[in-house]
């Protein structure tokens, strides 16, 4: 089994209690969303990730509260966050914030961000 320095964390608010399908979805925005940024503000982070084999977690926060305060500890730390809003089409309302996607950093700096969140 190979070791990864660097990953990426997808943040869900459980609240919403979104299907499995359109959690799938959502998550997938956030992942491209954030490697297409890091590759272009954190390239050599972006690279080892990538030449790594892209590990991506997920967890869950409790609300929009909490994903903003994990937004925070991210803009604090300088690493490449976005927040995705929904769209609306299917099962929640135009506007809603639905996930953070986080890096990818090294793991030691995501640990200090989302360490205390739970995986889905």
């Amino acid at each position: 089994m190979s070791s990864f320095e660097y990953k990426m964390v997808i943040a869900v608010r459980n609240d919403l209690k979104l299907s499995k399908g359109k959690t799938a979805a959502q998550v997938a925005h956030a992942a491209v969303n954030c490697a297409f940024a890091s590759k272009k503000k954190s390239p050599k982070w972006f690279d080892s990730w990538y030449g790594e084999g892209q590990k991506k977690v997920v967890v869950k926060l409790d609300g929009k509260e909490a994903l903003f305060e994990v937004k925070s500890r991210a803009d604090a730390a300088g690493v490449v966050n976005s927040v995705i809003t929904d769209a609306g089409h299917t099962e929640v309302p135009a506007g809603t914030i639905t996930c953070i996607g986080i890096g990818p950093a090294p793991e030691d700096v995501l640990e200090k961000i989302t360490g205390d969140l739970k995986l889905m």
